[in-house]
């Protein structure tokens, strides 16, 4: 029977036209319709066979209008569906399952540790990814060779002399030195194919299954495709053939109807034409100048994404203004198509992606992604945080929100890096720890090496436990995620595939999976459509909207597949980068041939530089040019603008006497003197900014451990009145103990253990001397409050005395440390403005006689030291008085204005309250 091919240039009346001509005599729909009078006619006698089922409905649209009378359609079907309906042969081995076959590769490759060598792999989980793109080749070289190996007996050699030839491509142009190496990889990616390629092969069953139904044609077959056949899709035509009529009807490219049809693009993109027709013609011979000019894309660069995204979406909004029902979103650019759709969105207006997203993407598989995170970084603060913020974890607990934020806090505020010991010890709320508890006790759970089946269970379990299995449930890619592990899972019982793996090898093995499947969220409504450029082969719409028209992404960039040169792919009959650059701009010529309004829209600018437009548009502009014709039209669109009445910004005085807090630190009224408005902020309303999580100790937590250090020294020396000579090793040991402690948490405290051993013998020195002069110490760390008082109101003042001494004639001397020199702290007592010292003389009631910063660094001397307060008395009552008739202004309403100076406000935490830089 005959196998006969019907080219049809694009155009916008493709499927018309290709009706037309299946209805000639001679041709299957003409043959069946010979001889029918009147009455429906019955085409049912004819298979159609469609690249997506999409296309059926063009097809039966357009025998509707040719016809004009009632008929019965042809059987139409893609290869899938066809192959779908064949009963599964008796005797067949069932190919294994994606999973299996992937780990089955990843299996045998860790055991070679050369392999890990070559791939620069640090761990065996790392080859994961390499088996994964070896299994990719084989099925290309499976999908190209396996039709010739069947073709004969001896195909199997003729494929070992192909690679032969191919391997002799690759190494011709590499120095000596290199051979051995490529030699490796070569003969690796050969042994996978030729193992692979098997009776149980996936692609080999769905071939005999092509060879099985062309052995079963018993009607007429007609073949519809933007593209040539395949290399199995053409055996299995050619089979077919051998019993009944075949007819293909695809594209055509020949250069002749290009050039009749299209001259405008055949001269600006000559290489769209068939290679077998020739070298492209030089300029001179080329086709006479247009005299009709087809309609051409507009034009619509933009400056950055987000104006890229801005400008295609007022154009989909003028375009569903001007009534448009068919509209096709091309997504070359997928971030700012991303971002497209959020606007679009926002304007109630979906899109509706036949493209997907890949599942790794979703929300629902982030929380996924999370978890292993958690687990991987045994506790680690920041993916710790990540995981309890997820919508899918504890969705149940109605106090979430506010036990997320007191764990942060909590963890922040203690600089807490990770490790479950020790976020469990910084938590002291019973019911968040409880939740802690329950994450690092799941946790526990994924260690060891199991069997993919029994980690799927593990994974499962913890669902259960986190209360993520409703919530995942009631979302479309949540659920997606929970038939992801159940496949896994079910595609392991039975199987050959027992051995276990690591979790760092599950964990890659998940986000392969994760990675491969796509999501495609619900479609309710079809007006915007978002697809590939491919996706759009043989379809029109009434506009199309191009994103990311620029250099970098169309064509789209080349993705080589390990030391896979084009000259080995085109040796081995495998799609090459050149081919693959020519398919997409046939894709691109359609789209324009076919489609009446088209805009091109792309980013000018990217990361501060130039990103100019694709030169394949460059080209039809430069071809423009040259012909004397009008350049492609450019549009913009801008945001509508909207008129917003000028309100003058002034310095924020507010009021808030009822917010006047209970207590008061000297921290606190440092802030109300530095600036009102930052005591508003930051102590009435309680706003507050999180702490910064960092890997580096601060000098904050220096601070803290040598409080801790030298409370405890001093406390020692009281009670067991240790002896002058063994206090050195007493403060020693008190702080390796508290050191060990810390840099077990961050090791970066050396540098800080370090300086303080430089200060332990200066320190000793002074407080040896203090002691000679007669004070002892008393108590260390002490909370006190004080109740002030005036005539309508009050306010408890509070904090920590660092130290309180008293010497034999019952004074009482408070000491503060600081870490900083003796010199410095001399200056900071003669600072008018400094409170500190005469605030916590008030915590005690005015017990105490005197007060001393002391210094925790070396001075220029090499020494310690302290600094006294002058008229320490009389600064106690000044600052009492001061804060009874600040206090009772705020109470009584005075403005919080603020009034920081420049230092204060440099680093101020509530400058995006007070918008300073707005009003000054």
């Amino acid at each position: 029977m005959p196998l006969a091919t019907i080219p049809i240039p694009p155009s916008a009346d493709f499927w018309q036209q290709a009706v037309r001509l299946l209805l000639m005599d001679g041709q299957p729909l003409g043959d069946a319709r010979r001889g029918q009078a009147g009455g429906a006619l019955d085409f049912s006698s004819c298979q159609l066979l469609v690249p997506a089922f999409s296309h059926a409905q063009n097809f039966k649209a357009a025998l509707a209008r040719e016809l004009g009378r009632p008929y019965l359609a042809p059987r139409i079907n893609t290869l899938s569906g066809w192959l779908a309906m064949l009963p599964p042969a008796p005797d067949e081995q069932a190919a294994p399952p994606e999973s299996e076959r992937l780990m089955q590769l990843y299996a045998q490759l860790r055991e070679h540790g050369w392999l890990k060598k070559m791939f620069s792999a640090r761990r065996n989980a790392d080859l994961l990814p390499l088996a994964h793109t070896l299994l990719s080749l084989a099925d290309e070289l499976t999908l190209a060779l396996l039709p010739e190996i069947r073709a004969n007996a001896g195909a199997a050699d003729i494929a070992d002399d192909r690679w032969r030839q191919a391997l002799a491509q690759l190494l011709e142009p590499l120095a000596p030195s290199a051979h051995g190496m490529l030699s490796d990889e070569a003969q690796l990616v050969w042994q996978v194919w030729k193992g692979q390629l098997d009776a149980s092969d996936r692609i080999a069953q769905r071939f005999s299954a092509m060879l099985e139904l062309a052995g079963r044609a018993a009607m007429p077959l007609v073949w519809i495709s933007p593209t040539a056949p395949e290399p199995l899709d053409a055996a299995f035509l050619r089979a077919y053939a051998e019993r009944e009529t075949v007819r293909v009807v695809t594209l055509d490219w020949n250069r002749q109807a290009i050039a009749q049809r299209h001259p405008l693009y055949m001269q600006a993109w000559p290489e769209l034409a068939d290679e077998e027709e020739g070298a492209y013609p030089p300029a001179e011979a080329g086709d006479p100048p247009p005299s009709v000019l087809p309609v051409l894309p507009a034009l619509c660069p933009a400056g950055d994404l987000e104006d890229a995204a801005v400008q295609s979406a007022q154009v989909v909004l003028r375009w569903l203004a001007q009534g448009k029902q068919e509209i096709a979103v091309v997504a070359q650019d997928r971030v700012t198509a991303r971002r497209l759709r959020a606007l679009l969105e926002r304007a109630q207006v979906a899109v509706a992606d036949e493209t997907g997203w890949k599942l790794s993407t979703t929300r629902a598989a982030a929380a996924l992604a999370a978890w292993n995170d958690v687990v991987a970084a045994r506790g680690e603060t920041g993916a710790l945080l990540d995981l309890l913020k997820s919508p899918f974890v504890f969705p149940g607990d109605e106090a979430k929100a506010d036990r997320v934020m007191r764990i942060e806090a909590r963890l922040r505020r203690n600089n807490i890096a990770g490790d479950w010991q020790a976020v469990q010890g910084a938590i002291a709320d019973a019911d968040d720890l409880g939740c802690i508890a329950t994450l690092a006790q799941q946790a526990a759970q994924f260690t060891g090496r199991k069997t993919l089946a029994a980690w799927c269970r593990t994974e499962r379990a913890m669902i259960a436990a986190l209360g993520m299995d409703a919530a995942l449930r009631q979302d479309v890619a949540g659920e997606q995620c929970l038939l992801l592990l159940d496949e896994i899972a079910a595609e392991q019982y039975g199987a050959a595939l027992q051995d276990e793996f690591s979790f760092a090898e599950w964990r890659a093995l998940l986000n392969l999976r994760l990675d491969a499947t796509s999501y495609m969220p619900p479609i309710a409504d079809r007006r915007v459509v978002m697809l590939p450029l491919n996706g759009a082969r043989l379809r029109r719409f009434e506009a199309v909207l191009v994103i990311g028209a620029d250099a970098a992404h169309l064509p789209s960039p080349p993705q080589e597949t390990l030391f896979f040169s084009n000259a080995v792919r085109r040796e081995l009959g495998l799609a090459t980068r050149a081919s693959r650059q020519r398919q997409q701009l046939r894709d691109l010529a359609e789209l324009l041939c076919v489609n009446d309004e088209v805009v091109l829209c792309w980013q000018t600018q990217q990361d501060g530089e130039p990103n100019p437009v694709s030169p394949w548009i460059q080209r039809l502009e430069l071809k423009l040019a040259q012909e004397g014709l009008p350049a492609l039209a450019e549009i913009d669109l801008p945001l509508p603008p909207k008129t917003l009445q000028v309100q003058p910004c002034a310095m924020p005085a507010p009021s808030a006497p009822d917010l006047l807090p209970p207590k008061l630190s000297s921290s606190a009224y440092g802030s109300f003197l530095a600036c009102p408005y930052q005591f508003f902020a930051a102590r009435m309303l309680r706003v507050a900014v999180m702490d910064e999580l960092s890997d580096m100790p601060e000098k904050r937590d220096y601070g803290s451990w040598l409080h801790e250090i030298l409370t405890r020294y001093h406390e020692t020396v009281r009670d067991e009145r240790t002896p002058a000579s063994e206090r050195t090793a007493l403060l020693g040991a008190i702080s390796a103990e508290v050191f060990n402690r810390a840099l077990n948490q961050h090791p970066a405290a050396l540098a800080y253990y370090a300086r303080w051993q430089k200060v332990m013998p200066a320190y000793l020195l002074w407080a040896g001397e203090r002691e000679a002069q007669g004070w002892h110490f008393v108590m260390g760390e002490e909370a006190l409050s004080h109740a002030l008082a005036w005539e309508d109101g009050a306010i408890e003042l509070y904090g920590r005395l660092d130290r309180v001494d008293e010497n034999d004639q019952g004074e009482c001397a408070l000491l503060d440390y600081k870490t900083r020199s003796a010199a410095s702290l001399r200056l900071k007592v003669k600072d008018e403005d400094d409170h500190q010292l005469a605030f916590y003389g008030l915590l005690a009631d005015s017990r105490i006689d005197a007060a001393h910063y002391v210094a925790l660094e070396l001075g220029a001397d090499k020494k310690t030291g302290d600094a006294a307060a002058p008229d320490f008395p009389q600064k106690q009552q000044m600052l009492k008085q001061q804060i009874s008739t600040t206090m009772q202004a705020v109470a009584h309403g005075a403005a919080l204005p603020a009034n920081g100076i420049e230092s204060v406000c440099q680093y101020c935490d509530m400058r995006g309250l007070c918008r300073k830089g707005a009003w000054l």
